[in-house]
């Protein structure tokens, strides 16, 4: 959802620009929370009904239903959406076809109607070759991605972990792919305060669904003197798991669930031990503050092999959860408060390169000979789905 919005004010602010009208969209999402966060001008939310991962699967999140019931309920939810809003330009993120493939029927109608452009987007890393092999056969292959999608868009910088080389990606997909940077630059400010008085460091799970371990060996840690420690357990860690992390915490520890400007509070930490998530990294990746990732270790290795290989090319430090202690994070913090990561050579302008992208597919739809007469080039808003 965090990628997703960070797009949509990217393609909002840079797209009339670049096709000479104004844009408007939706923002496609099963996350409850999501319409808390304020949505581009001229864009609005579509909730699905959510899905949760569990030990046997993807399960309905809340209602009380059989998951294959659930499934033909998003699927005629998304043609609907799509048939009526009839956007010329639909990204779709991580999975080709959705979860349980309700997502393809949508697409196929959607390409069959008036002139639309429909992207996969990608996060750089997906996971060990083995398993993102079987979810490609899962979404219907290559051969129907293929048929759908028009390109694919890898949010990364193969410079330091190409998908396609690592065995993630068909090589049959090749040609459709272009490479974008990492969407790190150029996300949409917050409220610009900070809810730490003075000089701190910080500490944040992202979701905070796994990241109880992590937060609780931090709340443990001995942070360098004058300084505070801002710990951000998630909006999803269990309500116990942050009332413990809370009365744990000593002098000068803050433990919140969430903070209105995380970029804000990144930039200005002294030090930042994180997960390895795709935003968190990616916004990180946007300062020059020293970085220690603790990937996820279980249910998939995208963590690992994001840390590994932005470890590998100098961006940051990596530490396994299970042999980091709170000596060892203090010590950490000891050691790099007060210096800097140089990460100007890595690809961070993925927001600048993804209107790019876009304009180019847009393009020949919004040519005077255009097919459908809604897309007259001096009429109408660019509508965009993600």
């Amino acid at each position: 959802m965090r990628r997703n919005l960070a797009l949509a004010h990217a393609l909002n602010n840079q797209l009339p620009g670049l096709t000479g009208r104004p844009v408007t969209g939706i923002l496609i999402t099963g996350t409850a929370h999501a319409p808390a966060f304020q949505a581009p001008d001229g864009w609005d939310w579509v909730l699905l009904p959510g899905v949760g991962k569990s030990p046997e699967g993807y399960l309905p999140r809340n209602l009380a239903m059989p998951m294959h019931e659930l499934v033909s309920m998003r699927a005629l939810l998304l043609k609907a959406v799509l048939a009526g809003f009839r956007p010329h330009l639909v990204i779709v993120d991580r999975h080709a076809t959705g979860v349980h493939r309700e997502l393809e029927s949508a697409l196929r109608h959607a390409r069959s109607g008036a002139p639309v452009r429909v992207v996969l987007g990608l996060r750089e890393v997906l996971d060990s070759p083995d398993v993102a092999f079987s979810e490609w056969a899962r979404f219907g292959g290559p051969r129907l991605v293929k048929a759908l999608f028009d390109e694919i868009w890898i949010y990364g910088d193969p410079a330091v972990h190409d998908p396609v080389a690592a065995g993630e990606i068909p090589f049959s997909l090749r040609t459709l792919i272009r490479y974008t940077g990492y969407l790190a630059e150029g996300r949409p400010p917050g409220s610009g305060t900070s809810c730490m008085p003075g000089s701190y460091c910080l500490t944040t799970v992202g979701g905070g669904s796994d990241g109880h371990a992590l937060a609780r060996v931090a709340v443990a840690a001995h942070v360098p003197e004058g300084l505070g420690h801002l710990i951000v357990a998630g909006p999803e860690m269990p309500g116990e798991q942050l009332n413990e992390l809370r009365q744990l915490a000593g002098p000068g520890v803050k433990v919140v669930a969430t903070v209105d400007d995380l970029i804000y509070h990144l930039r200005n930490a002294a030090a930042v031990v994180s997960m390895g998530g795709y935003n968190t990294v990616c916004e990180i990746m946007s300062t020059n503050v020293p970085a220690l990732i603790v990937p996820r270790t279980q249910a998939r290795a995208e963590q690992r092999i994001r840390a590994t290989s932005l470890a590998n090319a100098g961006y940051l430090e990596q530490q396994d959860i299970g042999t980091l202690t709170p000596d060892i994070f203090g010590g950490w913090l000891a050691a790099r408060v007060g210096t800097t990561v140089d990460r100007r050579r890595a690809v961070l302008d993925g927001l600048i390169r993804v209107p790019q992208l876009a304009a180019q597919l847009l393009q020949p739809l919004f040519r005077p000979n255009a097919s459908d007469p809604a897309l007259s080039p001096k009429e109408g808003a660019a509508r965009v789905a993600v």
